[in-house]
């Protein structure tokens, strides 16, 4: 009998250990668990990733929006930049009337060379001898066509023309507005500072045979504007220029 009771306690050992197996499988559930977390932060990292990505997106595009920014900036300066001062010019039919007037050149000199190629003929036909049709004509051609090139420089770079509302120098065509002072004849023995200033235009000193009128520019620099007449340029250009000063416009009007 002793033996047999020693059976049922080996049985409830045995179903003790039993009874272990499940709980160990229960923990296999657990360690599960804690892996399915793990992978719950590694998806979570994985959606911080894309959230870094964005932010990467959004500074280049801060980065896009600051480069157009500065695109917007330089294409402000190109504007600035290519500001002519030959915009201010007034349209020709507000210029008002014409006051003093130099053509620079007069294309009566283009005459000469055949008024010479017709003596020289007339002398050679007169005289003994052979005329010499072909030289005679070769050359009152080249007398004429340098009287046209010479005529058309000298009206093109040392013309003068001055409006109510504009001084023509040459090629340069500005505003009467763009004047600040215009000197008086110097009389003096002293030298006056703006006779050492360049003269307008394209030329570098008045040209010859011209005398200069002191002016200053509104940007503070000297010149000289020029012309043949200077005594007569200089009223003019000084009335003219008083009259835009007061605001008066071409033909009385007021500005």
């Amino acid at each position: 009998m002793t033996p047999a009771a020693d059976d049922p306690a080996d049985g409830i050992e045995e179903t003790a250990d039993g009874t272990a197996d499940p709980a160990d499988g229960t923990a296999d559930p657990a360690d599960g668990t804690e892996e399915t977390a793990d992978g719950t932060e590694e998806t979570a990292d994985g959606i911080e990733d894309p959230a870094e990505g964005t932010d990467d997106s959004a500074e280049g595009t801060d980065d896009s929006a600051e480069g157009t920014d500065d695109s917007a900036e330089g294409t402000d300066d190109s504007v600035d930049g290519t500001a002519d001062p030959a915009d201010r010019v007034p349209a020709p039919e507000d210029r008002g009337e014409t006051l003093f007037v130099e053509q620079g050149g007069s294309w009566w000199v283009v005459a000469i060379g055949p008024v010479l190629a017709g003596a020289v003929l007339v002398m050679d036909i007169v005289g003994p001898g052979r005329v010499h049709w072909l030289w005679i004509s070769i050359l009152g051609a080249i007398i004429t066509l340098f009287s046209i090139v010479q005529v058309y420089a000298a009206r093109r770079h040392v013309g003068v023309e001055l409006t109510e509302a504009t001084l023509q120098q040459g090629t340069l065509l500005m505003p009467l507005a763009d004047i600040d002072t215009v000197y008086p004849a110097n009389n003096g023995s002293e030298h006056e500072k703006w006779e050492s200033a360049p003269a307008l235009g394209e030329l570098a000193g008045v040209p010859r045979r011209r005398k200069g009128v002191g002016v200053k520019l509104v940007d503070g620099k000297l010149a000289q504007a020029w012309a043949r007449d200077v005594e007569r340029f200089r009223q003019e250009l000084t009335e003219a220029h008083l009259a835009v000063k007061l605001g008066v416009g071409p033909g009385g009007s007021e500005q």
